[in-house]
């Protein structure tokens, strides 16, 4: 089959179209063949050599993938676990020892390839209406923002949800996600042209971040009660800023850390109005299959900003270091 590779860690030039073999599924594996798969910025951090991922190279990255087995168009639940443990029985995927990510952490290959073997009972059917595209842009985005809110967050009816960075795909997710759960959104974007398109996806305000006040601004739209989660995926560029906006007892859920790694606490923030800082990481299977009714539903949308084919891996790469696009990279199988 054909698939890009990663030679080695680096730039993006290190991303090479080859000929490779052929995968051969396990017990309980479906064979994928792969139509689409879409880019996160996992895929950038593990191409530059992000420690802890255990990915070795070559390696062939990408964790959301759609396609068809048996002529049945499916996407694919990203997530591995080794089922067995305590973490697993609790329905803690992302506490499992053995816990890794197609493509990503646990150094399984991923879907920037022709063919893709994945765990049968992972295979999630593609609503009529999407392309491939479209499905593959879902997944680790649609999965991460459900828990981020969801479960983790306890976001419902009534409360007001602070969106980062909403350009990014985990952001656009999170924001009809928020939406579908009957709260109001209020989201950021560091560019002005993409205000419309997050007004709408069903943001009631967008401000243009980092705005001179960011916890004025959101007092000001509140009317003063601020808001109940804020949804973090950027770090110190704006991490303390989103906690400021948090009302007493808020949540702050965060999922990465695209702008850097070390955050300075104001730590009088945290105790004094009784905040919780909630990390998350992907989430379970059954986590997954209550997200995809929101697709099925329509409530949730595939944004997609660009498509590449699977040989211009390398320019898909250099679009979402960018920053410039507003929903997912995907790669055209």
């Amino acid at each position: 089959m054909k698939a890009v590779v990663l030679k080695s860690f680096g730039g993006p030039d290190q991303l090479e179209l080859q000929t490779v073999a052929d995968p051969a599924p396990g017990p309980g594996e479906s064979l994928l063949r792969v139509r689409a798969c879409a880019l996160n910025h996992l895929d950038l951090w593990i191409r530059a050599g992000l420690p802890g991922s255990k990915v070795k190279t070559p390696h062939i990255l990408g964790s959301d993938v759609a396609g068809e087995v048996d002529g049945r168009r499916v996407a694919a639940h990203p997530g591995l676990v080794c089922g067995d443990c305590a973490a697993c029985r609790d329905g803690r995927d992302g506490d499992c020892a053995g816990f890794g990510i197609i493509g990503a952490y646990g150094g399984s290959p991923g879907g920037y390839a022709e063919k893709l073997c994945v765990k049968t009972a992972h295979l999630l059917d593609i609503p009529p209406a999407l392309s491939f595209e479209e499905a593959a842009s879902l997944p680790l985005t649609l999965l991460t923002a459900w828990r981020m809110l969801k479960t983790l967050g306890e976001v419902g009816p009534g409360q007001t949800v602070l969106v980062i960075g909403a350009g990014a795909g985990v952001a656009a997710a999170g924001i009809q996600i928020a939406k579908a759960l009957g709260a109001s959104v209020i989201a950021t974007t560091s560019d002005a042209a993409k205000v419309e398109r997050a007004k709408a996806l069903g943001a009631g305000h967008v401000l243009v971040a980092p705005p001179a006040d960011l916890p004025r601004e959101v007092r000001r739209l509140t009317n003063g009660a601020m808001a109940d989660v804020a949804f973090e995926h950027v770090g110190p560029a704006l991490f303390m800023d989103a906690l400021k906006c948090l009302r007493p007892s808020g949540r702050l859920v965060t999922c990465g850390s695209t702008s850097g790694n070390a955050v300075e606490l104001d730590m009088r923030y945290v105790f004094s109005r009784q905040l919780r800082i909630l990390g998350s990481r992907m989430g379970s299977l059954a986590e997954m299959r209550a997200a995809w009714t929101l697709v099925e539903s329509g409530a949730v949308r595939p944004v997609v900003d660009r498509i590449f084919p699977l040989e211009e891996a390398a320019a898909a790469h250099e679009r979402l270091a960018s920053r410039g696009q507003f929903g997912k990279v995907v790669l055209a199988v």
